[in-house]
């Protein structure tokens, strides 16, 4: 489409604090971050996906569930995540960069590919859809120019920046120019939870999948928005948990 090479940087870790092992947990007799990656496998702007992990070996877990589906992966930092999925962008290089995370289950490639797009046309150094939220929690993008992220990698010095990755990019606008992508009004949702943080997210999850899996793997956010429409209780199950803050 554009001539740019995409690469889309999952990061994952066994070792959450709130609900560890999560991206592991079985859905659907799948582990969970299984889910996310066969689901942006369904991109048509994506070349490459890579899972960043940590070099600890309990991750090393996470490691072998990437060869056996056949992706590529990268071991590194543990906390410095920002060096980890720059060193990954390194490895295996690119134009571009999508950063999502292992613990969103029902990650839609569609939007995916809308804030790809977006990201393209406008000529960003970065695009999300994430620092004004409006999307449902879970279906969280950010497309990265490689050349930010470089940058950013070699200036960014407080440790919520070194934690969080993007931060020291859509922080200074002044350095980067940045674009921002919406909900259409029928998606909008911003206090919708659509990601595993807790026990009650993922009892949360395991619900939307029993209803809709079984007849479409690869159901998209407008299905999960009709199913609660239709059965508004679910969305009690885990309406009261919060997001972490972004530590400062």
């Amino acid at each position: 489409m554009s001539g740019k090479k995409i690469l889309c940087i999952i990061q994952a870790r066994t070792g959450s604090t709130r609900l560890p092992g999560k991206v592991l947990f079985p859905i659907k007799n799948k582990p969970m971050i299984a889910h996310t990656i066969d689901r942006l496998k369904k991109s048509s702007r994506i070349a490459k996906i890579v899972l960043a992990t940590t070099n600890l070996v309990e991750d090393r877990a996470l490691v072998d569930l990437a060869s056996s589906l056949k992706i590529e992966s990268f071991a590194g930092s543990e906390n410095d995540v920002l060096d980890r999925f720059y060193q990954a962008g390194k490895r295996y290089p690119a134009d571009v960069v999508v950063r999502c995370t292992g613990d969103c289950p029902v990650i839609d490639w569609q939007v995916t590919d809308r804030v790809i797009d977006q990201h393209l046309k406008n000529e960003n150094d970065y695009t999300s859809n994430t620092v004004t939220r409006s999307y449902p929690r879970g279906l969280d993008i950010e497309v990265i120019q490689f050349k930010a992220l470089e940058r950013c990698a070699k200036e960014a010095k407080l440790p919520h920046e070194r934690e969080h990755v993007t931060p020291y990019i859509y922080q200074h606008p002044e350095l980067f120019p940045i674009g921002q992508v919406e909900a259409e009004k029928s998606r909008w949702q911003p206090d919708l939870r659509l990601t595993v943080d807790t026990q009650e997210d993922f009892d949360f999850m395991t619900k939307i999948f029993d209803a809709l899996y079984d007849q479409n793997r690869f159901f998209l956010v407008n299905d999960i928005l009709n199913l609660l429409n239709q059965k508004p209780q679910l969305k009690e199950i885990n309406r009261h948990v919060r997001q972490k803050p972004l530590a400062h």
